[in-house]
C-alpha cells in the first residue's frame, strides 16, 4: 500500500509539481491551499507526513503546524517556504518540524527529505519547549484586536466599514531588506482598526502614530523589539479604498511589489472588498495645523470636506519642479492618479543607501532609478510621477492616525518625517 502524503501550498503550480514529482516516486498524494482543510485532511486521513507551505491565506504554516502536532505529537511536517526567514525555520523545527525547504524546491533533496521523516516514524520525538508553549501563542493570535484611540475629531460618518471578503496572501521582496517576505491578510470585524502581527514572533502592532519607529526612507512600526518596515505604500491603498479593518501577518518589511500601491489594490480588489454593519469613523479636521519654519519645507493640514492633497516638489534635473493636486472622490480616483506612482531613488544616494543596510531590495523593476541627466532603468508613467508618489505615501502615513482622514493637506518638499509630525501635533492637541 502507498503512503499517503498531504501537500499545503497555496500556489496551485507548487502543488502540482509536488505531487506529480512524489507520485512518481510511488507515494499517493493529496492536496490543498488551505491551512484549514489541511487540518480537516489530516483528522480524516492520517498522512504519512506533510509537506507545508508558510503562508496560507486563511492560517499560517505555524499554526497549521502546530494544530496538526496537537492533533498528532508524531505528525511528520516538513515545512517548505520561498518567502521564510530563518528565524521561521529555527521555530519551525524548535515547533517539532521535521525539516525546513526552502523554495525553489530540489528534486532531490525533496525526496531525501521526506524519506528519512518516514524512517524517523520509528523513533518519535518529545514536544519541544516551543511547542508546549503554542496554547498561549495561539491565544494570542486570536485575542481581539483593539480599536484605535478615539479623539474628540474622529466622527462617525454614513459610510459603512470595510474589511477584506477573504483572507489572502501577497508574495514579493522587501525594498531595503532586500529579503524575499510575504504577508497574509485577514478579515477582522467592525471597530478593530488595522493591525500588524509579525512572523515568526505573534508580535502585534497596531497601525497607530503610538507605534512609528523609524521615519528615514520609509515608515517602519515598532513594538517590543520587532519592526514592521515600509509600511506606507500597504497603508495608502487601504486609507483609499476604505478599508478600515484588516489584520496583516507579515515577515519584517512589506513587499514592495512594483514600488507603487497599484498592485496592492489590484490584489485587495481581487481578493473582494465588503462592507461591514457598523459606521465608519474618519478624524475631521477641527482646524489648520501647521509645521512650519524648517528652511522651505511646509505641511498644513485644514478642513475640508473629503481628502485633499496639494504636493510642491523640487529635484535637481532631470525631475525639476512638480505639482500635483489629488482629490480622493473615491478608490477609482486614487487607482487610475496616484496607485501606480513608483517610489524613486539617485544613483549619488546609492553608497550611502548601502551603508545605512536600505535599498538591497531595490531591484531595476520596483523603484525609479535616477541618473545625474536621466531615468536609468524604467519609462516613467507620468512626467510628474514622483510628486504623485509623494503624494501616495502622504496618504499612507497619514493613515496612522488610525482613521480615514478628511481634511485638505497641502505640503512642500517634505517626507515621512513630516508626515508623521503633523499627525502627531493633531493627536496632541486633542
Amino acid at each position: 500500500m502507498r503512503e499517503l502524503i498531504l501537500i499545503v501550498d497555496d500556489e496551485p503550480g507548487i502543488l502540482t509539481t509536488l505531487s506529480h514529482i512524489l507520485e512518481d516516486e510511488g507515494f499517493e498524494t493529496i492536496a490543498t491551499g488551505s491551512g484549514e482543510e489541511a487540518l480537516e485532511l489530516y483528522r480524516r486521513r492520517r498522512p504519512a507526513a506533510v509537506f507545508l507551505d508558510v503562508w496560507l491565506p486563511d492560517r499560517d504554516g505555524l499554526e497549521a503546524l502546530a494544530a496538526i502536532r496537537e492533533l498528532d505529537p508524531e505528525a511528520r511536517v516538513i515545512m517548505i517556504s520561498g518567502h521564510g526567514t530563518t528565524r521561521t525555520a529555527v521555530k519551525a523545527i524548535k515547533m517539532g518540524a521535521f525539516d525546513y525547504l526552502e523554495k525553489p524546491l530540489s528534486y532531490d533533496r525533496t525526496v531525501e527529505t521526506l524519506r528519512a521523516a518516514l524512517a524517523d516514524l520509528s523513533a518519535p520525538r518529545p514536544l519541544s519547549t516551543a511547542f508546549l508553549e503554542i496554547g498561549a501563542e495561539r491565544e494570542e493570535l486570536e485575542r481581539p484586536f483593539a480599536a484605535p484611540p478615539l479623539l474628540p475629531i474622529v466622527k462617525e460618518t454614513e459610510l459603512p466599514q470595510r474589511t477584506i471578503a477573504a483572507p489572502g496572501v501577497i508574495y514579493g521582496h522587501g525594498l531595503h531588506s532586500g529579503t524575499r517576505t510575504g504577508m497574509a491578510l485577514r478579515p477582522l470585524p467592525p471597530g478593530r482598526g488595522v493591525h500588524f502581527l509579525t512572523l515568526p514572533t505573534g508580535t502585534a502592532i497596531p497601525a497607530h502614530l503610538s507605534a512609528v519607529g523609524e521615519t528615514e526612507y520609509a515608515t517602519t512600526l515598532t513594538r517590543e523589539g520587532e519592526e514592521i518596515r515600509t509600511v506606507e505604500h500597504l497603508l495608502s491603498a487601504l486609507h483609499a479604498l476604505g478599508v478600515t479593518n484588516l489584520l496583516v501577518k507579515v515577515h519584517g518589511e512589506i513587499p514592495a511589489l512594483d514600488g507603487s500601491a497599484v498592485e496592492l489594490v489590484r490584489k485587495l480588489e481581487e481578493i473582494g472588498l465588503v462592507d461591514q454593519d457598523a459606521p465608519r469613523r474618519e478624524v475631521v479636521i477641527d482646524r489648520r495645523y501647521a509645521l512650519e519654519g524648517v528652511g522651505e519645507k511646509l505641511l498644513v493640514i485644514e478642513p475640508a470636506e473629503r481628502l485633499e492633497v496639494s504636493y510642491h516638489l523640487r529635484y535637481p534635473p532631470p525631475i525639476g519642479e512638480q505639482f500635483f493636486h489629488f482629490v480622493l472622490t473615491g478608490p477609482e480616483a486614487y487607482r487610475e492618479e496616484i496607485a501606480p506612482a513608483r517610489t524613486f531613488g539617485f544613483m549619488r544616494d546609492l553608497k550611502m543607501l548601502s551603508e545605512l543596510g536600505l535599498g538591497a531590495g531595490g531591484r531595476l523593476d520596483n523603484f525609479i532609478l535616477v541618473g545625474e541627466d536621466n531615468i536609468i532603468n524604467t519609462e516613467l508613467r507620468w512626467p510628474d510621477e514622483f510628486v504623485r508618489h509623494k503624494i501616495l505615501d502622504i496618504i499612507g502615513d497619514l493613515y496612522l492616525l488610525g482613521y480615514p482622514l478628511r481634511g485638505k493637506v497641502t505640503a512642500r518638499f517634505t517626507g515621512h518625517r513630516e508626515n508623521i509630525a503633523i499627525g502627531r501635533t493633531i493627536l496632541a492637541a486633542h
